[in-house]
Protein backbone atom coordinates (compact mmCIF):
# COMPACT_ATOMS: atom_id res chain seq x y z
CA UNK A 1 0.00 0.00 0.00
CA UNK A 2 1.31 3.26 -1.22
CA UNK A 3 0.48 7.09 -1.95
CA UNK A 4 -1.03 7.38 -5.25
CA UNK A 5 1.98 9.50 -7.85
CA UNK A 6 2.21 12.90 -8.39
CA UNK A 7 0.32 12.83 -12.15
CA UNK A 8 -2.77 11.42 -10.64
CA UNK A 9 -2.47 13.54 -7.24
CA UNK A 10 -2.57 16.30 -9.26
CA UNK A 11 -5.71 14.94 -11.22
CA UNK A 12 -7.05 14.96 -7.78
CA UNK A 13 -6.69 17.95 -7.27
CA UNK A 14 -8.22 19.48 -9.94
CA UNK A 15 -11.10 17.27 -9.33
CA UNK A 16 -11.54 18.95 -6.09
CA UNK A 17 -11.42 22.43 -7.36
CA UNK A 18 -14.41 21.85 -9.84
CA UNK A 19 -16.30 20.29 -7.08
CA UNK A 20 -16.05 23.15 -4.87
CA UNK A 21 -17.25 25.45 -8.05
CA UNK A 22 -20.23 23.49 -8.13
CA UNK A 23 -20.87 24.28 -4.44
CA UNK A 24 -19.64 21.18 -2.48
CA UNK A 25 -17.67 21.85 0.57
CA UNK A 26 -15.35 19.97 1.92
CA UNK A 27 -11.85 20.13 3.66
CA UNK A 28 -8.81 20.11 1.54
CA UNK A 29 -6.43 17.13 3.05
CA UNK A 30 -7.01 13.92 1.81
CA UNK A 31 -5.15 11.01 1.35
CA UNK A 32 -5.18 8.81 -1.65
CA UNK A 33 -3.57 5.24 -1.93
CA UNK A 34 -2.98 2.46 -4.36
CA UNK A 35 -3.93 -1.03 -2.91
CA UNK A 36 -3.19 -4.56 -4.05
CA UNK A 37 -5.91 -6.80 -3.97
CA UNK A 38 -4.51 -8.65 -1.34
CA UNK A 39 -4.59 -5.74 0.51
CA UNK A 40 -8.37 -5.34 -0.31
CA UNK A 41 -9.23 -8.58 1.15
CA UNK A 42 -7.47 -8.37 4.37
CA UNK A 43 -8.63 -4.35 5.22
CA UNK A 44 -12.45 -5.27 3.61
CA UNK A 45 -13.27 -6.87 6.98
CA UNK A 46 -12.03 -3.79 8.98
CA UNK A 47 -14.56 -1.64 6.85
CA UNK A 48 -11.20 -0.31 5.35
CA UNK A 49 -10.06 0.73 8.61
CA UNK A 50 -5.92 -0.55 9.04
CA UNK A 51 -6.23 0.41 12.62
CA UNK A 52 -9.12 -1.37 13.64
CA UNK A 53 -8.31 -4.29 16.36
CA UNK A 54 -7.78 -7.42 15.82
CA UNK A 55 -10.56 -10.32 15.88
CA UNK A 56 -10.98 -13.64 14.61
CA UNK A 57 -14.20 -12.97 12.57
CA UNK A 58 -11.66 -10.56 10.66
CA UNK A 59 -9.46 -13.55 9.84
CA UNK A 60 -12.43 -16.10 8.80
CA UNK A 61 -13.71 -12.95 6.40
CA UNK A 62 -10.30 -12.55 4.70
CA UNK A 63 -10.21 -16.79 4.00
CA UNK A 64 -13.64 -16.35 2.74
CA UNK A 65 -12.67 -13.17 0.43
CA UNK A 66 -9.85 -15.25 -0.97
CA UNK A 67 -11.86 -18.03 -1.98
CA UNK A 68 -14.72 -16.08 -3.16
CA UNK A 69 -12.03 -13.73 -5.40
CA UNK A 70 -10.55 -17.22 -6.73
CA UNK A 71 -14.04 -17.80 -8.07
CA UNK A 72 -15.23 -14.47 -8.99
CA UNK A 73 -11.88 -12.11 -9.81
CA UNK A 74 -13.63 -9.10 -9.44
CA UNK A 75 -12.54 -4.77 -6.90
CA UNK A 76 -14.15 -2.03 -6.34
CA UNK A 77 -12.77 1.29 -8.13
CA UNK A 78 -12.46 2.94 -4.55
CA UNK A 79 -13.04 2.94 -1.05
CA UNK A 80 -13.17 5.70 0.78
CA UNK A 81 -13.53 6.41 4.78
CA UNK A 82 -14.31 9.17 7.15
CA UNK A 83 -11.54 9.86 8.58
CA UNK A 84 -9.62 13.24 9.13
CA UNK A 85 -8.14 13.39 6.84
CA UNK A 86 -10.38 11.43 4.37
CA UNK A 87 -8.62 8.53 2.86
CA UNK A 88 -9.42 6.44 -0.05
CA UNK A 89 -8.34 3.83 -1.55
CA UNK A 90 -7.84 2.46 -5.60
CA UNK A 91 -6.21 0.00 -7.77
CA UNK A 92 -3.23 0.55 -9.18
CA UNK A 93 -4.28 0.15 -13.01
CA UNK A 94 -6.80 2.43 -14.10
CA UNK A 95 -6.37 5.40 -16.67
CA UNK A 96 -6.57 9.14 -16.16
CA UNK A 97 -9.78 9.41 -17.40
CA UNK A 98 -11.18 6.55 -15.12
CA UNK A 99 -9.49 8.06 -12.03
CA UNK A 100 -11.32 11.40 -12.67
CA UNK A 101 -14.76 9.87 -12.16
CA UNK A 102 -13.41 7.52 -9.33
CA UNK A 103 -12.33 11.04 -7.68
CA UNK A 104 -15.24 12.76 -8.07
CA UNK A 105 -17.15 10.05 -6.41
CA UNK A 106 -14.89 9.73 -3.83
CA UNK A 107 -15.25 13.63 -3.60
CA UNK A 108 -19.11 13.34 -3.38
CA UNK A 109 -18.79 10.77 -0.39
CA UNK A 110 -16.25 13.66 1.78
CA UNK A 111 -18.43 16.18 0.78
CA UNK A 112 -21.65 13.85 2.63
CA UNK A 113 -19.46 12.69 5.50
CA UNK A 114 -18.53 15.75 6.22
CA UNK A 115 -22.13 18.05 6.05
CA UNK A 116 -24.46 15.55 6.63
CA UNK A 117 -25.81 16.15 10.54
CA UNK A 118 -25.81 12.22 11.21
CA UNK A 119 -22.13 12.36 11.31
CA UNK A 120 -21.62 15.24 13.32
CA UNK A 121 -20.36 13.11 16.28
CA UNK A 122 -17.61 11.78 13.93
CA UNK A 123 -16.39 15.46 12.77
CA UNK A 124 -13.99 16.34 15.76
CA UNK A 125 -11.72 13.33 16.10
CA UNK A 126 -9.69 11.42 14.06
CA UNK A 127 -10.87 7.45 14.01
CA UNK A 128 -7.82 6.23 12.63
CA UNK A 129 -5.74 7.28 15.50
CA UNK A 130 -8.45 6.16 18.56
CA UNK A 131 -8.54 2.86 16.54
CA UNK A 132 -4.67 2.43 16.51
CA UNK A 133 -4.45 2.96 20.07
CA UNK A 134 -7.25 0.31 20.88
CA UNK A 135 -5.85 -1.78 18.62
CA UNK A 136 -2.99 -1.72 21.03
CA UNK A 137 -5.05 -1.81 24.60
CA UNK A 138 -6.27 -4.94 23.28
CA UNK A 139 -3.42 -6.50 22.22
CA UNK A 140 -1.69 -5.99 25.49
CA UNK A 141 -4.36 -7.02 27.33
CA UNK A 142 -4.99 -10.40 25.08
CA UNK A 143 -0.78 -10.91 26.08
CA UNK A 144 -2.10 -10.24 30.19
CA UNK A 145 -5.62 -11.96 29.98
CA UNK A 146 -5.13 -14.63 27.34
CA UNK A 147 -8.54 -15.85 25.47
CA UNK A 148 -10.67 -13.99 27.99
CA UNK A 149 -10.26 -11.01 25.59
CA UNK A 150 -12.21 -12.98 22.70
CA UNK A 151 -14.65 -13.95 24.69
CA UNK A 152 -16.03 -10.48 26.49
CA UNK A 153 -14.90 -9.10 22.47
CA UNK A 154 -17.89 -11.74 21.42
CA UNK A 155 -20.25 -11.20 24.03
CA UNK A 156 -19.92 -6.81 23.46
CA UNK A 157 -19.92 -7.66 19.64
CA UNK A 158 -23.29 -9.53 20.12
CA UNK A 159 -25.43 -6.14 21.36
CA UNK A 160 -22.97 -3.74 19.28
CA UNK A 161 -26.09 -2.96 17.17
CA UNK A 162 -28.13 -1.68 20.45
CA UNK A 163 -25.73 2.00 21.08
CA UNK A 164 -27.75 4.65 21.41
CA UNK A 165 -27.13 6.62 18.49
CA UNK A 166 -29.93 9.12 17.52
CA UNK A 167 -29.87 9.95 21.95
CA UNK A 168 -26.20 10.32 21.20
CA UNK A 169 -26.63 12.87 18.24
CA UNK A 170 -29.20 14.32 20.60
CA UNK A 171 -26.67 15.02 23.07
CA UNK A 172 -23.78 16.80 20.29
CA UNK A 173 -26.18 18.73 18.72
CA UNK A 174 -29.36 19.57 20.95
CA UNK A 175 -32.51 20.78 19.92
CA UNK A 176 -33.01 24.17 19.74
CA UNK A 177 -34.70 25.39 22.78
CA UNK A 178 -38.51 26.83 22.30
CA UNK A 179 -38.89 30.94 22.47
CA UNK A 180 -41.01 31.12 25.60
CA UNK A 181 -39.95 31.26 29.08
CA UNK A 182 -39.95 27.50 31.18
CA UNK A 183 -43.36 28.16 32.94
CA UNK A 184 -45.05 29.29 29.32
CA UNK A 185 -43.26 26.09 27.69
CA UNK A 186 -44.71 23.94 30.56
CA UNK A 187 -47.93 25.47 30.47
CA UNK A 188 -48.33 24.46 26.43
CA UNK A 189 -46.64 21.26 26.28
CA UNK A 190 -47.33 20.15 29.20
CA UNK A 191 -49.74 21.06 31.35
CA UNK A 192 -52.55 21.88 28.86
CA UNK A 193 -51.51 18.37 26.35
CA UNK A 194 -50.81 16.06 29.35
CA UNK A 195 -52.64 16.70 32.55
CA UNK A 196 -55.75 18.94 31.36
CA UNK A 197 -55.88 17.33 28.05
CA UNK A 198 -57.90 20.18 26.16
CA UNK A 199 -59.26 19.62 23.00
CA UNK A 200 -57.94 21.58 20.27
CA UNK A 201 -60.20 24.08 19.97
CA UNK A 202 -59.71 25.26 23.44
CA UNK A 203 -55.73 24.74 23.00
CA UNK A 204 -55.78 27.38 20.11
CA UNK A 205 -57.74 30.17 21.75
CA UNK A 206 -55.02 29.72 24.79
CA UNK A 207 -52.54 30.02 22.28
CA UNK A 208 -54.35 33.38 21.15
CA UNK A 209 -54.89 34.76 24.66
CA UNK A 210 -50.89 34.27 24.97
CA UNK A 211 -50.81 36.76 21.77
CA UNK A 212 -53.07 39.21 22.68
CA UNK A 213 -51.43 40.05 26.02
CA UNK A 214 -47.82 39.89 23.94
CA UNK A 215 -49.25 42.43 21.80
CA UNK A 216 -51.12 44.40 24.73
CA UNK A 217 -48.49 44.31 27.26
CA UNK A 218 -45.13 43.82 25.46
CA UNK A 219 -42.52 42.76 27.56
CA UNK A 220 -44.89 42.42 30.50
CA UNK A 221 -47.11 40.53 27.91
CA UNK A 222 -46.07 36.57 29.97
CA UNK A 223 -46.14 38.08 33.58
CA UNK A 224 -49.92 39.46 32.28
CA UNK A 225 -50.98 36.28 30.87
CA UNK A 226 -49.58 33.73 33.85
CA UNK A 227 -51.54 36.01 36.38
CA UNK A 228 -54.71 35.52 34.11
CA UNK A 229 -53.43 31.65 34.17
CA UNK A 230 -53.35 31.47 38.08
CA UNK A 231 -57.07 32.90 38.57
CA UNK A 232 -58.03 30.37 35.76
CA UNK A 233 -56.33 27.45 36.86
CA UNK A 234 -54.73 27.70 40.71
CA UNK A 235 -53.03 24.93 40.83
CA UNK A 236 -50.67 25.77 37.83
CA UNK A 237 -47.81 27.24 39.77
CA UNK A 238 -47.61 24.09 42.40
CA UNK A 239 -47.51 21.63 39.56
CA UNK A 240 -44.68 23.62 37.61
CA UNK A 241 -42.80 23.87 40.54
CA UNK A 242 -42.83 20.12 40.89
CA UNK A 243 -41.69 19.57 37.82
CA UNK A 244 -38.98 21.78 38.33
CA UNK A 245 -37.58 19.33 41.03
CA UNK A 246 -38.30 16.11 39.34
CA UNK A 247 -35.17 14.87 37.50
CA UNK A 248 -35.09 14.30 34.20
CA UNK A 249 -35.14 10.93 33.13
CA UNK A 250 -31.83 9.41 31.47
CA UNK A 251 -32.06 6.48 29.56
CA UNK A 252 -29.03 4.45 28.66
CA UNK A 253 -28.15 2.31 25.80
CA UNK A 254 -27.51 -1.41 27.79
CA UNK A 255 -23.08 -1.30 26.96
CA UNK A 256 -22.96 2.06 28.78
CA UNK A 257 -25.43 0.40 31.26
CA UNK A 258 -23.53 -2.08 31.62
CA UNK A 259 -20.34 -0.50 31.85
CA UNK A 260 -22.25 1.97 34.79
CA UNK A 261 -24.16 -0.37 36.41
CA UNK A 262 -22.79 -3.92 36.41
CA UNK A 263 -21.59 -4.95 39.58
CA UNK A 264 -19.50 -7.66 38.03
CA UNK A 265 -17.55 -5.45 35.58
CA UNK A 266 -17.11 -3.07 38.54
CA UNK A 267 -14.87 -5.39 40.28
CA UNK A 268 -11.27 -4.15 40.61
CA UNK A 269 -10.47 -7.22 38.95
CA UNK A 270 -12.36 -7.00 35.80
CA UNK A 271 -12.23 -3.45 35.39
CA UNK A 272 -10.28 -4.08 31.87
CA UNK A 273 -13.17 -5.37 30.57
CA UNK A 274 -15.20 -2.56 30.46
CA UNK A 275 -12.36 -0.91 28.18
CA UNK A 276 -13.24 -3.68 25.68
CA UNK A 277 -16.91 -2.33 25.78
CA UNK A 278 -15.88 0.89 25.55
CA UNK A 279 -14.23 0.58 22.17
CA UNK A 280 -17.09 -1.90 21.20
CA UNK A 281 -19.42 0.72 21.98
CA UNK A 282 -17.19 3.46 19.98
CA UNK A 283 -16.82 1.96 17.10
CA UNK A 284 -20.28 0.97 16.87
CA UNK A 285 -21.15 4.53 16.85
CA UNK A 286 -19.03 5.78 14.75
CA UNK A 287 -20.41 3.18 11.87
CA UNK A 288 -23.90 3.57 12.64
CA UNK A 289 -24.62 6.89 10.42
CA UNK A 290 -23.07 5.28 7.20
CA UNK A 291 -25.24 1.99 7.85
CA UNK A 292 -27.91 4.34 8.19
CA UNK A 293 -27.34 6.71 4.94
CA UNK A 294 -26.34 4.02 2.14
CA UNK A 295 -28.58 4.76 -0.25
CA UNK A 296 -28.35 8.85 0.28
CA UNK A 297 -24.70 8.42 0.54
CA UNK A 298 -24.12 6.73 -3.15
CA UNK A 299 -26.32 8.41 -4.60
CA UNK A 300 -25.03 11.66 -3.80
CA UNK A 301 -21.55 10.31 -4.72
CA UNK A 302 -23.23 8.84 -7.82
CA UNK A 303 -25.25 12.14 -8.98
CA UNK A 304 -21.86 14.15 -8.78
CA UNK A 305 -19.26 11.58 -10.61
CA UNK A 306 -22.13 11.99 -13.45
CA UNK A 307 -22.32 15.43 -13.42
CA UNK A 308 -19.06 16.66 -12.83
CA UNK A 309 -17.35 14.20 -15.25
CA UNK A 310 -19.72 14.99 -18.21
CA UNK A 311 -18.74 18.60 -17.46
CA UNK A 312 -14.89 17.99 -17.44
CA UNK A 313 -13.23 18.66 -20.39
CA UNK A 314 -9.89 16.33 -19.60
CA UNK A 315 -12.27 13.41 -20.21
CA UNK A 316 -12.54 14.46 -24.12
CA UNK A 317 -12.84 11.12 -26.31
CA UNK A 318 -13.70 8.80 -23.43
CA UNK A 319 -17.53 9.56 -23.19
CA UNK A 320 -18.32 5.87 -24.43
CA UNK A 321 -16.03 4.06 -22.03
CA UNK A 322 -17.91 6.43 -18.81
CA UNK A 323 -20.91 5.34 -20.36
CA UNK A 324 -20.10 1.74 -20.29
CA UNK A 325 -18.79 2.00 -16.68
CA UNK A 326 -21.09 4.11 -15.34
CA UNK A 327 -24.26 1.98 -16.66
CA UNK A 328 -22.72 -0.99 -14.74
CA UNK A 329 -22.32 1.07 -11.56
CA UNK A 330 -25.98 3.07 -11.70
CA UNK A 331 -28.24 0.45 -13.61
CA UNK A 332 -31.11 -0.48 -12.21
CA UNK A 333 -31.76 -4.45 -11.46
CA UNK A 334 -34.41 -6.29 -12.20
CA UNK A 335 -34.69 -7.68 -9.22
CA UNK A 336 -32.08 -6.19 -6.16
CA UNK A 337 -31.77 -3.23 -4.98
CA UNK A 338 -28.73 -0.75 -6.36
CA UNK A 339 -28.17 1.87 -4.14
CA UNK A 340 -26.23 3.83 -6.55
CA UNK A 341 -29.01 3.90 -8.62
CA UNK A 342 -31.55 4.21 -6.65
CA UNK A 343 -30.46 7.54 -4.84
CA UNK A 344 -28.66 8.97 -8.10
CA UNK A 345 -31.99 8.76 -9.65
CA UNK A 346 -34.18 10.26 -6.66
CA UNK A 347 -31.66 13.30 -6.36
CA UNK A 348 -32.12 13.83 -9.89
CA UNK A 349 -35.69 13.49 -9.51
CA UNK A 350 -35.62 15.51 -6.28
CA UNK A 351 -33.64 18.44 -8.86
CA UNK A 352 -36.25 18.94 -11.35
CA UNK A 353 -39.46 18.48 -8.79
CA UNK A 354 -37.63 21.32 -6.92
CA UNK A 355 -36.65 23.58 -9.97
CA UNK A 356 -40.39 23.48 -10.56
CA UNK A 357 -41.72 24.20 -7.62
CA UNK A 358 -43.14 21.66 -6.60
CA UNK A 359 -42.46 20.96 -2.95
CA UNK A 360 -44.05 24.51 -2.10
CA UNK A 361 -47.05 24.95 -0.59
CA UNK A 362 -49.03 26.58 -3.01
CA UNK A 363 -48.33 22.89 -5.20
CA UNK A 364 -49.89 20.93 -2.15
CA UNK A 365 -52.83 22.82 -2.62
CA UNK A 366 -53.53 21.93 -6.00
CA UNK A 367 -56.26 18.90 -6.48
CA UNK A 368 -56.36 18.62 -11.03
CA UNK A 369 -54.42 15.96 -12.08
CA UNK A 370 -53.75 17.53 -15.52
CA UNK A 371 -52.43 20.78 -13.46
CA UNK A 372 -50.42 19.12 -10.84
CA UNK A 373 -48.81 17.78 -14.25
CA UNK A 374 -48.03 20.93 -16.33
CA UNK A 375 -47.13 23.08 -13.30
CA UNK A 376 -43.77 24.80 -13.14
CA UNK A 377 -42.88 27.55 -11.08
CA UNK A 378 -39.75 28.07 -13.03
CA UNK A 379 -37.93 28.89 -9.49
CA UNK A 380 -34.36 27.10 -10.65
CA UNK A 381 -33.99 26.09 -6.69
CA UNK A 382 -33.37 22.66 -7.58
CA UNK A 383 -29.63 22.58 -6.60
CA UNK A 384 -30.19 24.51 -3.54
CA UNK A 385 -33.27 22.17 -2.22
CA UNK A 386 -30.68 19.34 -2.81
CA UNK A 387 -27.96 20.61 -0.60
CA UNK A 388 -30.39 21.01 2.14
CA UNK A 389 -31.95 17.44 1.70
CA UNK A 390 -27.69 15.94 1.96
CA UNK A 391 -27.61 18.19 5.27
CA UNK A 392 -30.46 17.02 7.24
CA UNK A 393 -31.54 13.35 5.99
CA UNK A 394 -30.61 9.66 6.45
CA UNK A 395 -32.08 6.96 4.06
CA UNK A 396 -34.92 6.74 6.30
CA UNK A 397 -36.37 10.28 5.93
CA UNK A 398 -34.99 10.10 2.42
CA UNK A 399 -37.55 7.34 1.24
CA UNK A 400 -40.16 8.25 3.49
CA UNK A 401 -40.55 11.94 1.64
CA UNK A 402 -39.23 11.62 -1.65
CA UNK A 403 -40.66 8.17 -2.88
CA UNK A 404 -44.17 9.18 -4.07
CA UNK A 405 -46.39 7.89 -7.58
CA UNK A 406 -44.91 10.45 -9.53
CA UNK A 407 -41.04 8.80 -9.11
CA UNK A 408 -42.52 5.41 -9.07
CA UNK A 409 -43.88 6.25 -12.76
CA UNK A 410 -41.12 7.74 -13.98
CA UNK A 411 -38.96 4.94 -13.94
CA UNK A 412 -41.79 2.18 -14.24
CA UNK A 413 -41.02 0.71 -10.18
CA UNK A 414 -42.97 -1.96 -9.06
CA UNK A 415 -43.34 -4.85 -6.36
CA UNK A 416 -42.63 -7.90 -6.98
CA UNK A 417 -43.85 -11.59 -5.33
CA UNK A 418 -42.30 -14.37 -5.23
CA UNK A 419 -44.04 -18.11 -5.30
CA UNK A 420 -44.16 -21.50 -5.84
CA UNK A 421 -45.95 -22.75 -8.92
CA UNK A 422 -47.06 -26.20 -8.07
CA UNK A 423 -47.55 -27.22 -11.95
CA UNK A 424 -44.08 -26.12 -13.10
CA UNK A 425 -42.52 -26.68 -9.77
CA UNK A 426 -40.12 -24.06 -10.18
CA UNK A 427 -40.48 -20.38 -8.34
CA UNK A 428 -42.20 -17.76 -10.46
CA UNK A 429 -42.46 -14.26 -10.05
CA UNK A 430 -45.16 -11.63 -10.71
CA UNK A 431 -45.94 -7.92 -10.46
CA UNK A 432 -47.42 -7.31 -6.75
CA UNK A 433 -47.98 -3.71 -6.87
CA UNK A 434 -47.35 -0.32 -8.63
CA UNK A 435 -48.31 1.47 -5.77
CA UNK A 436 -45.71 3.95 -4.24
CA UNK A 437 -46.65 2.99 -0.73
CA UNK A 438 -46.03 -0.43 -1.40
CA UNK A 439 -42.61 0.33 -2.83
CA UNK A 440 -41.72 2.59 -0.29
CA UNK A 441 -42.60 0.17 2.49
CA UNK A 442 -40.58 -2.37 1.06
CA UNK A 443 -37.48 -0.12 0.82
CA UNK A 444 -38.14 0.81 4.48
CA UNK A 445 -38.28 -2.76 5.22
CA UNK A 446 -34.95 -3.44 3.81
CA UNK A 447 -33.41 -0.26 6.05
CA UNK A 448 -31.17 -0.78 8.62
CA UNK A 449 -33.57 -1.13 11.88
CA UNK A 450 -31.92 -2.69 14.88
CA UNK A 451 -34.27 -4.07 17.86
CA UNK A 452 -35.26 -1.28 20.61
CA UNK A 453 -34.60 -2.91 23.48
CA UNK A 454 -34.18 -1.05 26.88
CA UNK A 455 -33.89 -1.64 30.20
CA UNK A 456 -36.93 -1.40 32.59
CA UNK A 457 -35.18 0.22 35.62
CA UNK A 458 -38.65 -0.66 37.90
CA UNK A 459 -38.01 -4.33 37.53
CA UNK A 460 -34.69 -4.40 37.12
CA UNK A 461 -33.66 -5.60 41.07
CA UNK A 462 -32.38 -8.37 43.26
CA UNK A 463 -29.27 -8.38 40.69
CA UNK A 464 -31.75 -9.09 37.43
CA UNK A 465 -31.39 -7.24 34.75
CA UNK A 466 -34.92 -6.73 32.88
CA UNK A 467 -35.03 -5.79 29.21
CA UNK A 468 -37.81 -5.02 27.64
CA UNK A 469 -38.41 -5.35 23.83
CA UNK A 470 -40.53 -2.32 22.30
CA UNK A 471 -42.88 -4.24 20.57
CA UNK A 472 -42.30 -3.08 15.84
CA UNK A 473 -44.10 -6.22 14.25
CA UNK A 474 -40.72 -7.38 13.59
CA UNK A 475 -39.11 -10.45 16.20
CA UNK A 476 -35.72 -11.34 17.38
CA UNK A 477 -34.11 -13.81 15.16
CA UNK A 478 -34.75 -16.63 17.72
CA UNK A 479 -31.50 -18.47 16.83
CA UNK A 480 -29.65 -15.36 18.27
CA UNK A 481 -31.48 -15.02 21.59
CA UNK A 482 -29.92 -17.75 23.87
CA UNK A 483 -26.03 -16.90 22.76
CA UNK A 484 -26.70 -13.16 23.25
CA UNK A 485 -28.62 -13.76 26.65
CA UNK A 486 -25.59 -16.03 27.61
CA UNK A 487 -23.39 -12.82 26.81
CA UNK A 488 -24.95 -10.11 28.80
CA UNK A 489 -25.64 -12.50 31.36
CA UNK A 490 -21.85 -12.91 32.23
CA UNK A 491 -21.32 -8.72 32.02
CA UNK A 492 -24.08 -8.32 33.83
CA UNK A 493 -22.76 -10.97 36.43
CA UNK A 494 -26.37 -11.92 37.45
CA UNK A 495 -29.75 -13.39 35.90
CA UNK A 496 -31.14 -11.60 32.85
CA UNK A 497 -34.59 -11.18 31.72
CA UNK A 498 -36.18 -10.52 28.18
CA UNK A 499 -39.57 -9.37 27.52
CA UNK A 500 -40.28 -9.44 23.68
CA UNK A 501 -43.24 -10.40 20.99
CA UNK A 502 -43.22 -13.17 19.28
CA UNK A 503 -45.65 -14.93 16.41
CA UNK A 504 -48.26 -17.32 18.16
CA UNK A 505 -48.10 -20.20 16.12
CA UNK A 506 -46.56 -20.80 12.73
CA UNK A 507 -48.74 -18.60 10.38
CA UNK A 508 -46.43 -17.37 7.41
CA UNK A 509 -47.56 -15.40 4.00
CA UNK A 510 -47.19 -17.63 0.94
CA UNK A 511 -45.40 -15.61 -1.12
CA UNK A 512 -43.06 -12.15 -0.30
CA UNK A 513 -42.27 -9.10 -1.55
CA UNK A 514 -38.50 -8.23 -3.56
CA UNK A 515 -37.61 -4.99 -5.54
CA UNK A 516 -37.47 -5.08 -9.31
CA UNK A 517 -38.05 -2.16 -12.06
CA UNK A 518 -39.86 -2.63 -15.56
CA UNK A 519 -41.51 -5.92 -16.80
CA UNK A 520 -45.35 -6.34 -17.11
CA UNK A 521 -48.05 -7.16 -14.68
CA UNK A 522 -48.70 -10.37 -13.43
CA UNK A 523 -51.21 -12.40 -11.33
CA UNK A 524 -53.04 -10.72 -7.60
CA UNK A 525 -52.04 -13.01 -4.74
CA UNK A 526 -54.84 -13.59 -2.11
CA UNK A 527 -53.98 -11.21 1.14
CA UNK A 528 -51.58 -12.74 3.81
CA UNK A 529 -53.23 -14.61 6.65
CA UNK A 530 -53.52 -12.32 10.08
CA UNK A 531 -50.41 -12.68 12.05
CA UNK A 532 -51.51 -13.00 16.03
CA UNK A 533 -48.86 -12.26 18.44
CA UNK A 534 -47.96 -13.19 22.12
CA UNK A 535 -45.70 -11.84 24.52
CA UNK A 536 -43.13 -13.94 26.21
CA UNK A 537 -40.63 -13.43 28.57
CA UNK A 538 -37.15 -15.09 28.50
CA UNK A 539 -34.50 -16.10 31.26
CA UNK A 540 -31.38 -16.70 31.65
CA UNK A 541 -29.71 -18.09 34.65
CA UNK A 542 -26.35 -19.99 34.96
CA UNK A 543 -26.34 -20.12 31.34
CA UNK A 544 -29.55 -22.24 31.32
CA UNK A 545 -32.74 -20.38 29.29
CA UNK A 546 -36.73 -20.84 29.92
CA UNK A 547 -39.26 -19.31 28.13
CA UNK A 548 -42.35 -18.43 29.54
CA UNK A 549 -45.33 -16.73 27.60
CA UNK A 550 -46.53 -13.85 29.54
CA UNK A 551 -50.39 -12.81 27.30
CA UNK A 552 -51.72 -12.99 24.01
CA UNK A 553 -51.54 -9.43 22.24
CA UNK A 554 -54.80 -8.44 20.53
CA UNK A 555 -55.39 -5.34 18.05
CA UNK A 556 -51.48 -5.02 17.44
Amino acid sequence: MELIGQHAKKIMEGCKQRARDAGLRFQDDTLEYIVTNRDLLELSPKIMIPTLYDYWVHDVEVLKGKGKYELYPGNPYETVINTRPPISFYNDNNPDWLNVMIFYHVIGHIDFFQNNVFFEHTHDYDFTGEALSDKRLIAKLRSEKGRWVDYVLEFARGIDNLVSFHRELSRIAPPAAASGSGPINFYFDVFLQSMKKVNITDYIKEIERYNACMRAYGKLGEETFLSDTAVKHPEFKAVYQKSLQKKPETRMDLLKYLMLHSEFLNKEENDWMKSILQVIRKTSLFFQPQIRTKIMNEGWASYWHEILFMADDRIRGHEVDFARINAGVTAMPRVGLNPYALGMRLFYFIEEMADKGKYAFDFSRIRDARERETFDAKTNAGRRYLFDVRKNMDDFLFVRTFVDQDFIDAHRLFVVGKRINAAKTAWEYYVKSRNAEDYRDMLIDGLYHPPHIEIDPNKTENRVLYLVHRFEHKPLVKDYITNTMIGIEYLWGGPVKLETSEVAGTQAPSAYGVFSVGGTPGKEMPEAPEIKWQRVLYTMEKRRMTRRILYDMENV
